[in-house]
């Protein structure tokens, strides 16, 4: 793990509360694997984040785009706060340098990775909210996540992606997709889910979410990629 100082620099916020800062970055396994480590798991500070991240969202999409029905900004807002942004945005951000994993979870990487890196962006900004208020929150989303917005609306990443693949589905095969839960792990409070899009017994695709809900999206996202057709 990098010196925190060093991220403090690059995105020129300074803590008052170092500690804050640290358990932003500590993983739960790092805790089962280090008793004598005098911090805490970001899991609290995560839970935090999301209700700053979603109002800051919200109030951003509310102000910007002011003749967008309440339907539409709904989908925008879930789709500029979905795991897969919030983990690109941490990669940019270099979280992953400063992440305390145990030996297990530092050898994970695709999905398991991501979304570990996607819950660290919100645990980060609960800790940037406890240390330094709203404002400021504010001001880092609007610098570092906000301006994917435009790209997103360009490709049409808010659209359904279940709702695609069921009109592809019908339109190239006359059939419905299905799902199927494969696999399910972690704690009642942080379950995460791997979940098969079917087209009839054929698995055309898996997708991960820590909900089911989240979990079929991504599969119906990847099952659009694998079919080739076009999303």
């Amino acid at each position: 793990m990098k010196d925190l100082s060093l991220l403090e620099k690059k995105l020129k916020v300074e803590f008052s509360d170092k500690s804050l800062l640290r358990n932003a970055f500590t993983h739960r396994s790092y805790l089962n694997e280090n008793k004598d480590f005098d911090g805490k798991h970001n899991e609290r500070l995560e839970f935090l984040g999301d209700a700053v991240l979603e109002l800051v969202v919200t109030e951003y999409l509310y102000k910007n785009y002011p003749d967008k029905p309440e339907g539409e900004l709904t989908t925008w807002r879930a789709a500029l706060v979905n795991a897969k942004i919030l983990s690109a945005t941490a990669k940019e951000l270099e979280f992953n340098d400063y992440l305390l994993l145990s030996k297990g979870e530092e050898k994970e990487t695709g999905k398991a990775r991501d979304y570990i890196l996607a819950n660290s962006f919100e645990s980060f900004l609960g800790a940037l909210y406890l240390d330094q208020g709203f404002k400021v929150c504010e001001k880092f989303i609007a610098r570092h996540l906000s301006p994917k917005l435009p790209h997103i609306l360009e490709t049409k990443g808010f659209e359904d992606a279940k709702s695609r693949f069921q009109e592809m589905a019908q339109e190239k095969e006359s059939t419905t997709p299905n799902y199927k839960t494969l696999e399910e792990w972690g704690p009642d409070h942080a379950k995460h889910f791997k979940i098969g899009a079917f087209l009839n017994t054929e698995l055309v695709a898996e997708g991960e979410g820590s909900s089911k809900q989240e979990a079929e999206e991504d599969a119906a996202s990847n099952a659009l990629r694998v079919k080739k057709w076009a999303f």
